[in-house]
């Protein structure tokens, strides 16, 4: 069982081939201002120097500690890794490219508190492969039920902090992609609350190559999402999904 600190977090970042990138997004997390956290670095069968980065944090900070997979396990898998490692009540998620404003973690802490919510989220702002911002803020909705995430899948996975003992502690979906999606949809179907802090405080790192670049393959994904994971009939299903493809497709032109 995970022990119990009240105000302690554990953060999940897992990292595949991500060697040029990471030390700033490990940085970020290191110098949040609620210094109270684990990171949890699941290496996921990298190639390059990632985990040779990762060690070296791992040598001068006790809050650092990598988990090493022997094979490619995909963001499922290695977010699952990382959560039944956890050993906090709060668990915040951070890709192995992705940044944090400073203030992150104490301002969702805080949110969580005050308004009763298990899942906490952020607007985001998008950064180039410098770190220079970029487009629009992602704005968000202060509040977000079931229904509403069906049509507009707003949460970005490294902007959320959840109170994950008192979800129970569960896992991800089994999907390649999109399975926070799907882990979003489950915890609110299952009545979690949800509350968003409409502030860039998540800068989410956009790449060639990574894999959230593909939009025609995490359309498939979010398709699958409604209909194998959410089962919704296709009387259901097509709307939520107009509506997703259209925000998407407007999210593109303020880029």
């Amino acid at each position: 069982m995970p022990k119990k600190f009240d105000n302690s977090i554990s953060v999940i970042m897992p990292a595949f081939n991500v060697a040029p990138f990471i030390q700033e997004s490990i940085e970020s997390v290191l110098q949040q201002s609620h210094s109270e956290l684990e990171l949890i670095i699941v290496n996921d069968s990298s190639t390059d120097r990632t985990c040779d980065v990762v060690e070296s944090f791992c040598a001068v900070d006790p809050r650092v500690r990598v988990l090493n997979s022997r094979k490619n396990l995909g963001g499922a898998g290695a977010r699952n890794l990382g959560l039944e490692a956890a050993r906090f009540r709060y668990v915040a998620f951070i890709d192995g490219d992705d940044l944090w404003h400073c203030e992150k973690l104490k301002r969702q802490l805080s949110a969580l508190k005050s308004r009763g919510a298990q899942l906490t989220y952020t607007a985001v702002q998008k950064v180039d492969s410098t770190g220079c911002p970029f487009g629009a803020m992602q704005a968000v909705e202060l509040e977000v039920n079931y229904n509403t995430l069906l049509a507009n899948p707003l949460i970005v996975c490294s902007s959320v902090l959840i109170d994950y003992d008192a979800l129970g502690r569960p896992l991800m979906p089994d999907i390649r992609k999109r399975q926070d999606f799907a882990f979003w949809l489950k915890l609110l179907r299952e009545g979690a609350l949800a509350h968003g802090i409409n502030e860039p405080l998540t800068y989410y790192r956009v790449r060639a190559g990574s894999l959230s670049s593909n939009k025609l393959s995490a359309a498939r994904y979010t398709w699958r999402v409604y209909r194998d994971f959410e089962l919704l009939p296709l009387s259901e299903a097509i709307p939520s999904f107009v509506s997703y493809a259209l925000r998407a497709f407007l999210k593109r032109l303020n880029r």
